[in-house]
């Protein structure tokens, strides 16, 4: 395992520098074999750098899971991936206890989870009973088998996708599991360009399995740590705070951005900044992120059924003044 030293202070210049030209050249590896909105592959890099969780929601073939392949490829680190499926078990992701007769002993076999990067493929296809399994590893890093605790290695990302609701055999993410996601991103269909680019890249094969690694887990993890140093002011603090106050009053909405939200866009406004080589986060970082980290996080009231959740982040970040 790689060691990660701590930032000293007067390295700190240096050390977002160098976050920024790890961000730079993952983006880069990534879009030579997905095409993928500029504002997408940021939103997901912050995530990653914020140490954060990603919910992709499109339809089916417009690049998720190719998303996910390669920004895993582009990290010397360990990916493994998930298919959701209805008979998909919490053991299945989590890890079992097997009895070994030859030791009469129980060993430990851990699941998938047990890696850097977790494609959770459909993952509203699995049964609420393994969705809830993901609850303590996206929240905690850690697992819970038979009353024994792991923790899980950094970095640890889950990117999960999922087919919009309304597709049959989809079981809804509840509150508190859509909660766990920093952002929540969706691809779209590619201009008309892009698509037909995508057709001539892609007719011969898999372009996404001739990316190499472009950085390593240490670089990553530094990356990270330079982003915790990124200085955010009490005004800040109290202007998400305030937005916060917005959404949970707005009488169109039943349940308003968590505190959680609150944090989550704290630490991927401080990541922006860290992206962009900045010592401090901006009230721009977190106008930038606002509907990628609050609006899959609200619900808003039946009799507010013309009301979409964008909407409602919108006029919040119209009605809180910048501090």
């Amino acid at each position: 395992m790689e060691p990660v030293e701590p930032i000293a202070q007067s390295s700190r210049a240096d050390a977002l520098e160098a976050a920024a030209g790890i961000a730079q050249r993952i983006a880069t590896n990534v879009e030579r074999a997905v095409k993928v909105p500029a504002d997408v592959l940021r939103h997901v890099l912050v995530a990653l750098i914020a140490e954060g969780h990603v919910l992709v929601e499109d339809y089916p073939g417009v690049g998720k899971t190719a998303l996910a392949r390669a920004l895993a490829q582009s990290i010397d680190c360990r990916f493994t991936r998930v298919q959701g499926t209805a008979d998909l078990l919490p053991a299945d992701v989590v890890g079992v206890n097997v009895f070994d007769p030859h030791e009469q002993r129980f060993e430990f076999r851990p699941g998938p989870i047990f890696a850097n990067i977790v494609l959770v493929d459909e993952i509203n296809r699995a049964s609420p009973k393994t969705q809830s399994g993901l609850l303590e590893c996206m929240g905690e890093r850690r697992v819970t088998v038979d009353g024994e605790t792991r923790d899980l290695e950094r970095p640890f990302l889950v990117l999960a996708t999922q087919n919009p609701i309304e597709y049959e055999g989809t079981y809804p993410l509840p509150e508190a599991q859509v909660d766990r996601f920093m952002v929540q991103v969706a691809l779209g269909y590619p201009s008309a360009e892009d698509e037909a680019g995508m057709l001539a890249d892609h007719e011969a094969g898999d372009r996404v399995l001739e990316l190499g690694a472009v950085v390593t887990r240490g670089q990553v993890l530094r990356a990270q740590d330079a982003a915790k140093q990124v200085h955010a002011a009490r005004a800040l603090r109290d202007y998400i705070v305030a937005l916060l106050a917005q959404t949970r009053a707005d009488p169109r909405v039943e349940l308003g951005a968590s505190p959680r939200a609150g944090l989550m866009l704290l630490r991927a406004s401080k990541a922006n900044a860290a992206l962009e080589g900045r010592e401090f986060a901006l009230p721009d970082d977190v106008q930038a992120l606002a509907q990628a980290v609050l609006a899959h996080r609200i619900v808003t009231a039946p009799e507010a059924a013309d009301t979409t959740r964008a909407q409602v982040v919108a006029d919040a970040l119209e009605r809180t003044p910048a501090r």
